[in-house]
């Protein structure tokens, strides 16, 4: 099996420089100038105090043409979480999931918004994440929402890059499965694994999820590089996976909260989450 991944190309700005006019300014404002620049430094420095004292307010980015944001980075409004919700908060314009050492049991956020009636067939979500050392979390899609356990509908696209869990991010899980160490399958392991030489996205760094989907055919990209291509079998039937998990023609999307490692938490955050609807 072939495995490409493209390099990303440096966006260069170029650097803008100002002329200075020939000549001084006139001899009898020498004086004035002399005391201006410190009179602008008094108020300069009042202006940056009264700033600082404000609370900035959390900025959600404007969406790609044709994206619509699912997160307002202020509020769950438009998720609605189960059993164990304490695990799902908003902080400075993120959803955070902080599963602590002690806390063994999961918790999902399923989108139950208007952007089409949370349902999607046919879709490009986008997502910026960031995890933490040994965090263990997902993305899924083509689900709906379940008060408890792990979803038994619809398919998880993995975030996991130091988990003991060989399935890295950007896995469907247990059907196409991404691993760049340590830990690797059993020797007795059925399911498909690409082997990459190196990670593409790491812990404590954000980076871009991207799950495209059409009838059902799934691509999977972390920072814009194509990982791979599913196609899903009778996408258009309600069926079982091979993984036992239920296969939806169209649902909604779901974060995961995992229980962590032992004597680790699993912490990841979302923010930025867009989609696009494409056409059946």
């Amino acid at each position: 099996m072939k495995h490409n991944l493209s390099r990303a190309i440096a966006d260069l700005s170029p650097s803008h420089r100002s002329t200075p006019r020939a000549g001084g300014p006139p001899r009898r404002l020498h004086s004035f100038l002399a005391r201006g620049p410190r009179r602008l430094g008094w108020g300069l420095a009042t202006a940056v105090a009264v700033l600082a004292a404000r609370p900035v307010a959390a900025q959600t980015p404007e969406p790609e043409p044709g994206f619509v944001s699912l997160f307002d980075g202020k509020t769950l409004d438009g998720w609605k979480v189960g059993d164990n919700a304490r695990l799902f908060s908003v902080q400075d314009g993120m959803i955070v999931m902080n599963c602590p050492a002690d806390d063994h049991q999961p918790a999902h956020l399923f989108y139950e918004g208007d952007v089409n009636g949370h349902t999607f067939k046919n879709f490009d979500l986008r997502v910026e994440v960031m995890t933490y050392h040994c965090a263990n979390s997902g993305i899924y899609f083509h689900t709906e929402f379940q008060q408890a356990g792990f979803p038994s509908k619809g398919l998880e696209c993995q975030v996991d890059n130091s988990h003991s869990d060989w399935r890295r991010t950007g896995s469907l899980y247990g059907l196409f499965n991404l691993t760049w160490g340590p830990e690797t399958p059993s020797a007795d392991n059925r399911q498909t694994v690409v082997y990459l030489a190196s990670a593409p996205v790491r812990d404590n760094v954000w980076y871009t999820q991207e799950i495209i989907c059409h009838d059902g055919l799934v691509t999977v990209k972390l920072n814009g590089q194509p990982m791979f291509t599913y196609q899903i079998a009778r996408a258009n039937e309600v069926h079982r996976l091979p993984t036992g998990f239920t296969w939806l023609p169209e649902g909604t999307f779901a974060l995961q909260g995992h229980p962590p490692m032992a004597g680790e938490i699993s912490k990841a955050c979302f923010r930025n989450i867009r989609v696009k609807v494409l056409p059946n």
